[in-house]
Order: C-alpha cells, then structure tokens, then sequence
C-alpha cells in the first residue's frame, strides 16, 4: 500500500456500530465495564481512545513503524523519549535542534541528572567522539530547526548501534513523506505533529514512533503514568490533516525550491539554506536520504538585525508567528522567537545570528509569496543605510 492511501485508511475504517466513513470523536473520559475486569479494550480515556488509536495506528503506518503513541505535544512526546533514561545517563544530541529541545534538555532535564553534549554531526566521527561510557542516547533533528543542516542519519545510527547506544531522529521538519529515518537505521522518530503531519495550524500534538517492542512497552506505560496525551479532538484533527500530507508536501517542496532560488540572487539576502540548493553543503546527502527537500527555508539578511526586524513587520500573506508547517506562510526570527532560550554566544556560534530569517513556506501560489517577500525586503534594506546594503549586493553579484 502506498503512501497516500495508508494516511486515507490505515487506521480509518469505517465505524463498526454506525458504518461512520469518518473516524468518529469518542470525547469520553471513561468506559463502562461489562464487568470485573471485562471491557472492550478501553478503561479510562488517558490510558487509551479509540481516536487516539486510529491516529497511533496511521501515523506508524506512515514512518513504517510496529508502533506509534501519540502525545499532547511535540515536547510531550520528546519528554516521553527521554523516561527512557535515569539520573547519571548522557545524551549525544546535535548542535543545531529547535530551541524547545535545548531550554528540556539543558534546562529542565539537566536537574534531573541527565547530561548532553551538543556535537556537530555533519561528521559523525565526532557524535563518536562525544560518547562517554554513561552515554545511551543519540539525538539529532535532520533537516535541523533553523539552518536546514542534514544529517547522514545511517552513518550516525551505525555509530549508535556499534556503542549499544538508541538512536533517536526528529523527523519533524521533513515529515514521514519525505524521509523515514527507521528504514535508515534509526531506533526511535519523534514528530511535533503539530507541524505539517496536522498542516492546518489548528491543533498542537506530538507523536513516537518505533519498532522495538520493549521500548514501545516502556513508553506507553510513561504516556499512562505521566499523563501527557492529546484529547479525542485534537487526535481527530491530526488524522483529517494527514489525510492531505502527500499533496501538501508536494506543494510545500515545489513552493520552497522557487523561494530559495529567488532569493538567492537577491541583492538584499546575504545567504539561503535550503537542502534543494546544490551549493547547499549537504545537498548530495539530502538527495540521497530525503524524497524531497521540504517546506523550511532559512536566509540571512544584509544590514542583520535592523533589517530583520523591519522585514519581519512588513510582510503580509508571510505571517510573523511561530510554528511551521501549516497551508499558510509564516515567517520568524529565531533569535527572539524559536531559539531565544539558546544563549546568544551559543546561538552566534551556531549560525542562529540575530540576521537569520526563517520561513515556513506554505501552499499559497508562489508567485504571490515572492512577490510579498520582495516589497518586504525592499522596505526592510530601504532604510538607515540598508539601501547601500543592497547597492554592495549586487555589485558582489555583479563580480561573481
């Protein structure tokens, strides 16, 4: 069965009772028994739903994956992951992950007797480099939130095999449509639903994905003890989301690849990240383990972070907001917004600079989005000196 077809049915047949197409909402908090300890699989609505099991069914089909447990958050679910370790355990993680991951991990997690070390892994000789002997977790995001660096996830998932290590991949930003990382070695997916699983902006979610049985057993009996799932609602609205992945990614890619490209020989951009680039330093790599290369793009703009601030007050079907993934087109600055809880140090020596840009490109008609960028930038380079930024830009251009 391909793609497409498992995000309309797997998990989605219809009702037995009523012969309902639709996957109904069972907003229930509780069950009624047929008897001591006789029931129809179902006792209290945070241990199990029947929406909730659809979902888990359909999105485990897409990351072909045994399993799939679904949460109230993409944090919720990253949070889950991480009940898999005890105090003293250590976490090799990639430097560049959603600034959510960083304030759990450094600033939450880290009080619990939990460790990270945050590594470069465009070399996986240094995630091997990193692994202390209380090391039992690899932790990365590919492509990475926000500078869209990838990850050769094999090659990092052999080290993490070779050590005994579980490895775990956030798959967020490309989407079970794109890339798979358990058919590339991975142990354990993470998604923020969210984001472009769900598609609309109108729901928060969180989802694990996996094949090992005793992991699985472990994490749901933490999704029952901990208590951090999704209600029959929002589980509803992911499964109707999903049901469009394929088409709206297609759209998302091709939207995304205009942008980039435009961008890129625009006097006011000083740089663009996106995988489909060939100049992008891992564009082979995103080729090779990607079925495209995704609705996230990232710039810097001349003139930095004046500049910034005015582009991002000034564009009109771009919304300035967080999150990403939705039909809609968004715009954010990570600096203040996504990564804000990364120290600035820490951020400028990733390359999260306070001139970075990032765009969650949406569905909209491209040439509509370019030309919103454009009256953006021209505004945004147009004032206290940016206008000799640009002139600088295309005389750079002009010599290359």
């Amino acid at each position: 069965m391909q793609f497409s077809t498992k995000a309309i049915h797997i998990g989605q047949e219809a009702d037995p009772t009523t012969g309902a197409t639709i996957v109904p909402i069972f907003q229930t908090s509780t069950y009624t028994q047929e008897g001591v300890g006789r029931h129809k699989g179902y006792e209290y609505a945070r241990t199990g739903n029947p929406t909730r099991t659809a979902l888990q069914e359909c999105l485990a089909a897409l990351e072909n994956a045994r399993h799939g447990l679904c949460f109230a958050s993409g944090l919720a679910a990253t949070s889950a992951v991480m009940n898999l370790l005890s105090a003293g355990d250590h976490v090799v993680c990639g430097d560049d992950v959603y600034g959510g991951t960083y304030r759990l991990f450094q600033l939450v997690l880290t009080r619990y007797g939990l460790a990270f070390t945050f590594v470069d892994m465009t070399d996986p000789a240094r995630v091997a480099e990193a692994i202390r002997p209380n090391t039992k977790m690899i932790w990365l995001e590919t492509p990475t939130n926000p500078l869209l660096t990838v990850f050769d996830i094999p090659a990092i998932a052999e080290v993490a095999r070779s050590r005994g290590l579980v490895c775990v991949v956030d798959n967020t930003f490309a989407s079970p449509y794109l890339q798979n990382p358990l058919d590339l070695g991975a142990d354990i997916v993470v998604h923020s639903t969210t984001k472009y699983i769900g598609g609309h902006s109108d729901v928060v979610g969180g989802a694990v994905l996996l094949n090992d049985d005793k992991m699985h057993d472990t994490l749901r009996y933490h999704q029952n003890a901990v208590g951090g799932v999704p209600g029959a609602f929002d589980c509803w609205l992911v499964l109707r989301g999903v049901k469009t992945l394929s088409v709206r990614m297609r759209q998302h890619c091709d939207n995304a690849m205009k942008i980039a490209q435009h961008l890129q020989s625009h006097p006011a951009v000083e740089r663009v990240r996106y995988p489909g680039l060939p100049d992008h330093p891992q564009h082979a790599l995103a080729r090779r383990q990607m079925r495209g290369f995704g609705g996230m793009v990232s710039f810097t703009i001349r003139g930095e972070t004046a500049a910034a601030h005015r582009l991002l007050g000034r564009t009109k079907l771009f919304a300035l907001a967080e999150s990403l993934g939705g039909v809609e087109s968004l715009i954010g600055h990570p600096a203040t917004m996504t990564h804000a809880s990364i120290p600035k140090a820490e951020r400028d020596a990733r390359g999260v600079t306070d001139g970075l840009i990032r765009l969650s490109v949406g569905i909209e008609d491209a040439d509509d989005l370019i030309a919103d960028l454009d009256q953006g930038l021209a505004y945004a380079v147009g004032n206290s000196g940016g206008s000799r930024a640009v002139e600088s830009g295309r005389a750079a251009a002009a010599v290359q």
